[in-house]
Order: C-alpha cells, then structure tokens, then sequence
C-alpha cells in the first residue's frame, strides 16, 4: 500500500469515527427528549437500536486493528489508531448509557416523581461529548483539556439534582399502593442522573485520548 492509500485509510477511520460520534451524540439527545417528556415509545426505540452502534463499533474496530497488522505504522499514526480504538470503546459505552436512558423513559411512570429537571445537566454532558469529538476531529490539544475542565461543573450539577430531588421527597407522604412506583421511579431519575455523569467521564477519556494522539501527553489520562 502506497503512503497516499495508507492517509486515505486513516482519514476514512478518522470520518467514521466521527460520524459513529455524531449517531451517539444524537441517540443521547433523542433518549433525553424521551424522559423529558415521558415519552415511553421514544425511549423505547432508543434502547431497541444499541446493536446497530455495537456492530459498527465491531466494524470500525477491526479497521484499526488491520491498519496495525498490515501497515506497521510508527510514532504519530501509531497513535492516532491505538487512539481511535480507545475512543471507539467509549462512544459504545456512551451509546450504552443512551440506551438505558430510553429504558427509564420507557418504564417511567407519568407523575410519581417531582419534576426534578435534568436537561441542563444533558446539555452539560452533551457539550463535553462534542467538544470531545470535535478535539479528536481537528486534533485540537487545547479544546480537549476545556472538555476536561468542564467535568467539573457537571458532576457538581448532578450532585445538586439528586439533593434537590431528596429534598422535594422529604416532605412527600405517598398512600401505601403509590409508594412502590415511587421508589422504582426515584431509583431510575437517579440512575438517569449517574449515566449523564459517566457520559461526561467517557467524553474526558475521549478527550484525553485524543491529547496523547496530537502532544504524545498522558496529562488527562490519570
């Protein structure tokens, strides 16, 4: 294979990785919409499509693992691969989040819970992933340590909404029939608020990854 084919290989890797992004980034949007509005058939097709992401990720995995084997790139390219089959893992990961989300929406009950918001902290979360992808993109060292610094802010945000949906339960008195939906549906907004917060650690690890390809640095792996 020629030098030319061999950077035509590794632009194609670094497109389809970034459009895998894009397909997760909007299956979360669309999983979030899903439990915003209670939206049991939403979050339904959401959590339905994961193996379509998965079989991509199979795809896209053994593209990196032949550009290794058939190739033998050095230095840079080696990088860049062994970073894309990272980032692969945790975009699978994030579209496994989204697809839990969709099932919360499918299995939420409609009113049992106080309306707690949570789409700023999707929005939070949301950001960090496309800032991530958009570092990865056009290797941009300063965007992926922005992304990083933001995880910050979230995980305080999330940690805000579970106080705050302690605090409305607080003075809530539920008949006995009520009181098993209402524990089953507290349970799923606080697992919904924990996926958000791992979505925003995988974004960090896409961006730390995505730092050690372009700077060779392992600042925001550790």
């Amino acid at each position: 294979m020629t030098r030319d084919s061999f950077e035509s290989d590794l632009d194609a890797l670094r497109a389809d990785i970034r459009a895998m992004g894009e397909d997760v980034t909007d299956r979360l949007d669309r999983a979030v919409t899903a439990y915003e509005r209670r939206d049991p058939a939403m979050g339904r097709a959401v959590a339905e499509a994961d193996d379509e992401i998965n079989e991509r990720y199979l795809e896209l995995e053994r593209d990196c693992i032949d550009l290794i084997a058939l190739q033998q790139p050095v230095a840079s390219d080696l990088r860049f691969i062994a970073a894309s089959f990272k980032i692969l893992t945790d975009l699978e990961r994030i579209a496994d989040l989204a697809s839990n989300l969709g099932a919360y929406a499918h299995e939420m009950e409609s009113e049992t819970i106080p309306n707690v918001p949570i789409a700023d902290i999707a929005d939070m979360a949301l950001a960090q992933l496309d800032g991530a992808m958009t570092a990865y993109e056009e290797r941009d060292a300063e965007r992926c340590r922005t992304v990083a610094a933001a995880d910050t802010d979230l995980d305080q945000r999330c940690a805000a909404a579970t106080d705050d949906l302690v605090r409305s339960l607080v003075n809530q008195a539920p008949e006995e029939d009520e009181l098993e939906s209402l524990m089953a549906d507290t349970q799923r907004f606080l697992l919904t608020v924990r996926d958000l917060e791992r979505i925003g650690d995988h974004a960090v690890n896409i961006a730390a990854r995505t730092l050690y390809m372009v700077e060779s640095s392992d600042e925001l792996i550790y």
